[in-house]
């Protein structure tokens, strides 16, 4: 029976209250098969939020042969939606959308990728963050602030998620490489026990990155997370292949030669040559032609649609396995 499972965030790492509703609200832009089960992250206005009221904005574009391409922008309180499997693992996804940080995905390396894992015995957690470029102080630290707290309230639920990883796609792999960086960093002030867990992903995959704000850089990304005008120093803080180190999570990368829109050089493969460069596990897969986004839907029959396998079978040699 689907449900949708309100979280009193602040309760932090306390049980977590659940309230099953015989016939619960669907959100704008609900599509049957869409997860009810929605844990808000902020007791209140989250950091930096005084005086922001966005109203949801769900736009649908449907494809030719049915596939929905949902985008989801105006995020006034995020959180994750969970997708529970039949038969839990214990392994756990947490799942970042893309969408140059202007808007959301919602299937499109989103749904899609929870119902897969789900499937495959790994619970699944869709996260909704904040878009950086909607009014928010501090903004470049808006989206880390949100995947941060999401790790810890996960960690600090019941959901036997023993073995947390992250997932993100194109500007969400800029910010699941952010938190496979900068896990130890402190973004927010602590406001319930769960803030003193530990936010590291056990093992991250970063699918046609976003990595670097620099030359080759993606400017809608770059414009919405800095601004149109940053300052040096910002480009430098968030080019990520700038400030990989010891503490970095094992990685699995994947994506396109074909991409036109996150040049592959600058980005997820000048990451992958820094990963290597600091020893940290990890893998990349460059698929001849793919283009940016293929995710699944737009994967099946060619070869980048081998990439969850290879990403299953690298991962189990770092102790996640299914």
């Amino acid at each position: 029976m689907d449900r949708r499972t309100l979280l009193a965030a602040g309760l932090g790492g306390a049980l977590l209250p659940r309230v099953a509703l015989a016939q619960p609200p669907h959100e704008t832009g609900y599509l049957p098969g869409d997860s009810q089960e929605f844990i808000a992250l902020w007791p209140g206005t989250p950091p930096g939020g005084a005086g922001i009221h966005l109203d949801l904005k769900v736009t649908d574009a449907v494809q030719p042969d049915g596939f929905h391409v949902r985008a989801i922008s105006q995020i006034q309180q995020p959180g994750f939606f969970v997708y529970r499997p039949v038969k839990p693992t214990g392994l756990a996804m947490l799942i970042i959308p893309g969408g140059g940080y202007a808007a959301e995905g919602g299937d499109r390396g989103s749904r899609e990728i929870a119902q897969y894992f789900a499937s495959r015995g790994i619970i699944s957690f869709v996260l909704r963050y904040r878009l950086p470029g909607e009014g928010w102080k501090n903004r470049d630290m808006v989206p880390l602030q949100d995947a941060q707290r999401a790790m810890r309230l996960i960690r600090a639920g019941e959901y036997g998620a023993q073995k947390l990883g992250v997932i993100g796609f194109s500007a969400g792999g800029h910010l699941s490489a952010s938190l496979a960086l900068r896990h130890g960093m402190t973004t927010y002030e602590k406001i319930s026990p769960a803030d003193g867990g530990d936010t590291k992903p056990f093992i991250a995959a970063h699918m046609y990155p976003v990595i670097t704000m620099g030359p080759g850089a993606h400017t809608g990304s770059r414009d919405k997370l800095l601004g149109e005008s940053p300052t040096p120093e910002m480009i430098d803080k968030w080019s990520l292949e700038k400030h990989v180190g010891a503490d970095a999570v094992p990685s699995f990368l994947a994506l396109a030669a074909d991409d036109d829109i996150v040049p592959p050089m600058p980005n997820g493969i000048a990451f992958y040559q820094k990963l290597q460069e600091a020893k940290i596990a990890s893998q990349i897969h460059v698929f001849e032609a793919g283009g940016h986004g293929f995710s699944l839907h737009w994967a099946q029959g060619k070869p980048c649609g081998a990439w969850p396998e290879l990403f299953l079978s690298w991962a189990g040699t770092h102790g996640f396995k299914v």
